[in-house]
């Protein structure tokens, strides 16, 4: 006994509306979305093997290495958190993570004990350089690859046109 359609699988064609890509910001948005999980992807790779370093640790570093000790100089971890899109409990484990590493230090605030600044080490600081240059390697590759795929060049152009801003 071969099974109907609602109890089983069905061996004959598809039926139903036919399946068409998605119209205005749809596919824009769907683009949008692949480019940069290709872009991710090839970013996380590059940074791994090089320094140990995720996208994000990088961004945190590099968000916490323009840091200056006059007013407003210093991001609080829930300023941090909202900088770098993460929870504030994904912030703290990341922020963690670094300071095992010796990256970054963490400290009360002497105005405001309820506070906690973070600041990049000496270390994290030598690091920065050399990861900036991985990740804008891994960055220019990244974009080349997917500028040669018709869908994503408008996006890539878009995205190099910001960094000439």
């Amino acid at each position: 006994m071969s099974p109907s359609p609602s109890t089983g699988p069905s061996t004959g064609p598809v039926t139903g509306p036919p399946r068409r890509p998605a119209d205005g910001p749809a596919r824009g948005w769907s683009a949008l979305s692949v480019l940069h999980a290709r872009v991710e992807a090839h970013l996380e790779r590059a940074l791994q093997v090089a320094h140990e370093l995720s996208a994000r640790e990088l961004s945190v570093l590099d968000l916490l290495g323009g840091q200056h000790p006059g007013e407003g100089g210093h991001l609080q971890m829930h300023q941090l958190a909202e900088a770098v899109a993460l929870s504030q409990s994904a912030t703290t484990r990341l922020v963690t993570r670094l300071e095992e590493r010796g990256l970054l230090t963490r400290y009360i605030c002497a105005t405001d004990r309820r506070g906690i600044y973070t600041d990049v080490t000496e270390a994290g600081f030598a690091l920065l350089p050399k990861a900036r240059r991985t990740r804008d390697a891994a960055l220019r590759e990244a974009l080349d690859d997917a500028e040669r795929r018709p869908g994503l060049a408008p996006l890539v152009a878009a995205v190099r046109s910001l960094g000439d801003a």
